[in-house]
């Protein structure tokens, strides 16, 4: 890779970009994220297609994710692909929007930090509350690394970490990723009044005026479970809809 590498910085059309931002680019040491670097450096962009073909990366948005980690800006756009069907390809965003406190990736937690948010929480995912044992609970950030980085985090403040399980980091990096916040304004404030950053306290979901509420039936409860699905089918509903309408009723509300 650093033979590779070098070769592709001599070689590199690089006229129109700032010093500041090639010095930028040539700190970065990660392996996967400096080949695609490296290869938007002299080809101009790098899609997809040679981001699986070429370089054997079965998953290509995590590719240009580790890039986006080191606060590199990406832009995404579509191209052809060499069977005429429209693939997406990466090119340098902006060099002013390179995002300081990013550089290095993301950092890893000790195993003693871990235990200490594990022992906080209950044994629960922070998010859903259900309970789980430590090794199936993962570390995130309260306010996406992609908005703040590590920059402004401290190890020792564990309430800037919360601990959730594999289903609920899923579902809330699906919906960060969709985010305007997320996407182009960066405001840490905003992810700080989020659902997915205080569950417990939040003002809206991703930028949008809307509640969450994350229901889990274990054990005999599912007998519960099973008799609220089969009254739904019977009044032919899908099973959230049922839900709300009976908690409605409950409250008072048609």
């Amino acid at each position: 890779m650093r033979q590779n590498s070098l070769v592709f910085w001599r070689t590199m059309v690089s006229e129109n970009l700032p010093k500041e931002f090639l010095a930028r680019l040539k700190a970065v040491t990660a392996k996967r994220a400096g080949i695609v670097i490296a290869h938007i450096l002299k080809h101009g962009h790098i899609t997809t297609e040679e981001l699986k073909e070429k370089y054997g990366y079965g998953h290509p948005p995590r590719a240009a994710k580790d890039v986006r980690d080191q606060g590199i800006p990406l832009e995404t756009f579509r191209v052809k692909g060499t069977d005429g069907r429209t693939i997406a390809a990466y090119r340098f965003g902006d060099p002013s929007a390179v995002r300081r406190g990013f550089l290095g990736g993301r950092r890893a937690f000790s195993k003693g930090f871990k235990a200490a948010l594990f022992a906080g929480s209950a044994d629960r995912c922070q998010v859903c509350l259900q309970k789980y044992e430590e090794r199936y609970l993962q570390i995130d950030h309260r306010v996406p690394y992609e908005v703040a980085g590590d920059v402004k985090f401290d190890e020792r403040d564990a309430a800037s970490y919360m601990l959730v399980c594999a289903s609920c980091n899923r579902a809330k990096s699906w919906s960060c990723e969709h985010c305007p916040n997320w996407t182009k304004l960066k405001i840490v404030k905003t992810c700080q009044s989020c659902y997915w950053a205080s569950p417990e306290s939040y003002t809206h979901i991703a930028m949008q005026e809307a509640r969450r509420l994350d229901l889990s039936w274990v054990g005999d409860e599912t007998k519960t479970y099973d008799e609220l699905r089969s009254r739904a089918e019977s009044a032919r509903e899908a099973m959230p809809k049922y839900v709300k309408r009976i908690l409605r009723q409950a409250v008072g509300k048609k």
